[in-house]
């Protein structure tokens, strides 16, 4: 080979890396996954895939395995793409996600998770608390339901209040909310967790000031109902979880359709569960996902989100009677399966649902909060 081609070559090759070079700044940038606002941005789905299997681990937060049926999401999730699910404080409430977030900014530690699922009132208290990073899914477009603008929250899956009634211990299941103030249910009446805390809690009064004579701008008769139960010592000290309502400790309870309905399945009729709807009000709610804003795997948590809200997640949240937010789109694409359709509530129920507003969420969140020790009186753990 004479000089001068070896020379062309040369240069060719020169030519080429410098070429690659330039390009290098836009691969390093998308490499930061703790700023990037979708896939797309990132290089796409097989970029972040790679990236969070380099990452190798994923922390949640406050997901019971029975919650949604999050237990099968997560080994899913896990099995599908070899990352190792850290579930942190399982039993917690939304405020706890919260504080679990402030608490660990700095380390980004064991203790601090990737991702959150709150309840309506969190999602724009952490985004001004600028706890949160901006990320859309991929199927953002066909997501319904509460969302930010710049994909800092949105709704995942919704739900309707119920009675959970234990009817091994409970023989005549009450039917509306004022039936609970009767004697005879003294010592068995318990809520799923501390409303001063816990979004459930909190909607639960929420709920039982619409039922005794309030509205979505006035939740006082909802503590003033739960002053009344605890007066009578219908109200229990006690947070209903799967355990107490196994055992009968707490056999009136207050849930989401779906974690009753899961109960009843666990149960298998060891003991009886009866899932009442209230008759005076049909409650509804949701939560909201987001992708901590201190993730120490923030490509994890972009693509645990991606998983959630694709076809694939959607059914498994289905599995747990959830009705996630894409649901209108796949009924419409005939891509849900029978049987999970019939695990979800019926659609006039859902239809009839009274749900409150961001606005009106923060406001009696921070009411109940206040308010449950002066009124109520009773510490719930």
């Amino acid at each position: 080979m004479s000089k001068f081609n070896r020379s062309i070559i040369f240069l060719m090759i020169t030519m080429s890396l410098i070429l690659a070079a330039c390009g290098a700044p836009a691969a390093s940038a998308a490499s930061d996954w703790s700023t990037i606002k979708s896939a797309e941005e990132g290089g796409g789905m097989d970029a972040l895939i790679a990236a969070a299997k380099a990452e190798g681990e994923l922390n949640v937060i406050t997901l019971p395995n029975d919650w949604c049926n999050y237990g099968v999401m997560m080994e899913t999730f896990s099995a599908k793409y070899g990352i190792k699910v850290n579930s942190l404080l399982p039993d917690g409430g939304s405020a706890d996600e919260l504080q679990a977030i402030i608490d660990n900014k700095e380390s980004k530690g064991p203790q601090a998770p990737d991702v959150i699922d709150v309840g309506p009132a969190y999602g724009p208290l952490a985004k001004e608390q600028g706890l949160l990073a901006a990320y859309k899914v991929a199927t953002w477009d066909t997501m319904m339901g509460d969302k930010d603008t710049d994909g800092f929250y949105y709704t995942d899956y919704n739900g309707v209040m119920v009675f959970e009634v234990n009817t091994d211990v409970v023989t005549d299941v009450p039917q509306d909310w004022a039936d609970l103030l009767d004697e005879k249910y003294n010592g068995q009446i318990a809520i799923a967790g501390d409303p001063r805390a816990s979004n459930q809690a909190a909607q639960t009064v929420y709920a039982a000031a619409l039922a005794n004579g309030g509205d979505l701008d006035n939740i006082q008769p909802g503590l003033d109902f739960f002053k009344q139960l605890n007066e009578k010592g219908n109200l229990l000290p006690l947070i209903a979880d799967s355990g107490p309502i196994a055992k009968g400790e707490t056999p009136i309870t207050f849930q989401w359709n779906y974690l009753a309905a899961a109960n009843k399945d666990n149960f298998a009729g060891n003991p009886n569960i009866e899932i009442v709807y209230p008759k005076s009000v049909n409650w509804g709610g949701y939560y909201l996902q987001a992708v901590s804003a201190y993730a120490p795997h923030p490509a994890a948590a972009r693509l645990w989100e991606e998983f959630l809200y694709s076809d694939e997640g959607h059914l498994i949240w289905m599995g747990g009677y959830c009705a996630p937010s894409r649901l209108a789109d796949m009924l419409e694409r005939d891509v849900v399966p029978a049987e999970l359709e019939a695990k979800l509530p019926d659609p006039q129920i859902i239809a009839s649902s009274v749900v409150p507003n961001g606005d009106q969420l923060k406001a009696a969140r921070e009411l109940i909060k206040n308010e449950w020790d002066n009124v109520v009186g009773l510490d719930i753990k």
